[in-house]
């Protein structure tokens, strides 16, 4: 049975090898640290934003399935360039020979499986994340006003924050401010009959005005920040409609939010990516050293030329042979079988 993709190696190349790796190894454990850090950052500004993110929205599950993937990661690039070190002295790599096939084993199952699926995760989440956000504002912005309320006590000054920060106002915009009441109950007067009027006139009962709150102006405007009337042409003669930007942010928090995370997660999706990639050379330079050393029995310096190889035989042969010995496994040892009944002997003719 021939071995999968052999390769012979002599003695310079199979040092060149065992060097190659070690620097290798080490780039794939900064690559696992990198992909740590990302995904970290990732999950503290999902946890900061998880009041304007829908509880159904599954993006948080990126970076938790990237620490998992970076973990695995730099663990094989610290062992590798371990073994890769001690295979260049025939005293040291003993004691690596049981770890190196454990090793290839756990980074190309876990490490491999869980690289892939955070990639996929990376690439199909954008479209959760953008529902996720618009769930989530809607519910923000609805509770602006809910200062007393237990659980969400603490809207009104998240929402404010995110705004300031992120230079955005409302959902898709300022505009959207107007169609919820974020001005909570206990600062309205019920004897002001303009107060009673914009009640009654709303079907749900809710006190709405043509205003924003303090959150959403632009500090760069050179003149006080309008807030009230806005839809009012002739409430604010200096204020140019075409150019709300010069009083009030004019991008959405829906927009800015998106644009912020989606960055996040590309800048994660490059750092998986090389860290793949430095993985999988790896594995397979640790697997054919691996291979190699064996039949030298572990000596890197020894004589002669070497063989490394993936497998040891093809995929049919594989099976075959697992095939094979599970059959055996499952016949009945000779002493088990049930003996056979000795035919019966027919009668002696007479003499």
């Amino acid at each position: 049975m021939a071995p999968v993709l052999p390769l012979v190696l002599p003695l310079q190349p199979r040092i060149r090898l065992a060097q190659g790796l070690w620097l290798l190894s080490w780039l794939l454990a900064l690559a696992g640290g990198l992909t740590l850090l990302c995904s970290g950052h990732l999950l503290v500004q999902l946890w900061h934003l998880s009041t304007f993110l829908s509880p159904s929205c599954p993006f948080a599950a990126l970076p938790q399935v990237a620490l998992a993937a970076g973990t695995v990661a730099l663990g094989t690039g610290l062992v590798g360039a371990g073994a890769s070190r001690a295979s260049l002295d025939a005293a040291q790599y003993p004691p690596w020979r049981k770890v190196l096939g454990p090793l290839l084993v756990a980074g190309t199952a876990a490490g491999g499986g869980l690289l892939v699926f955070a990639l996929g995760l990376t690439l199909a989440l954008p479209g959760s994340l953008d529902t996720g956000l618009e769930e989530g504002l809607g519910t923000a912005l609805a509770h602006y006003k809910d200062t007393e309320v237990p659980g969400h006590c603490h809207a009104k000054r998240l929402l404010d924050e995110l705004q300031l920060r992120h230079h955005c106002c409302g959902r898709h915009g300022y505009k959207d401010w107007f169609g919820v009441q974020w001005v909570s109950s206990r600062y309205l007067d019920p004897s002001d009959q303009d107060v009673v009027d914009r009640i009654q006139s709303n079907v749900e009962g809710l006190y709405l005005i043509d205003g924003v709150p303090f959150s959403c102006c632009n500090p760069h405007s050179p003149r006080p920040c309008l807030q009230s009337r806005l839809s009012d042409p002739h409430a604010h003669p200096l204020f140019d409609p075409r150019q709300p930007n010069l009083n009030l942010w004019t991008q959405g928090c829906h927009a800015a939010l998106l644009g912020h995370l989606q960055s996040l997660a590309s800048t994660l999706g490059s750092t998986l990516t090389v860290t793949f990639m430095l993985q999988i050379l790896v594995l397979l330079g640790l697997r054919y050293l691996q291979t190699a050393l064996e039949g030298l029995g572990g000596v890197i310096d020894g004589e002669g030329e070497a063989q490394g190889y993936l497998f040891p035989s093809g995929l049919k042969d594989m099976l075959k042979t697992a095939w094979l010995q599970a059959g055996v496994a499952h016949r009945p040892a000779p002493e088990e079988a049930p003996a056979e009944e000795a035919p019966p002997k027919e009668g002696l003719p007479e003499a």
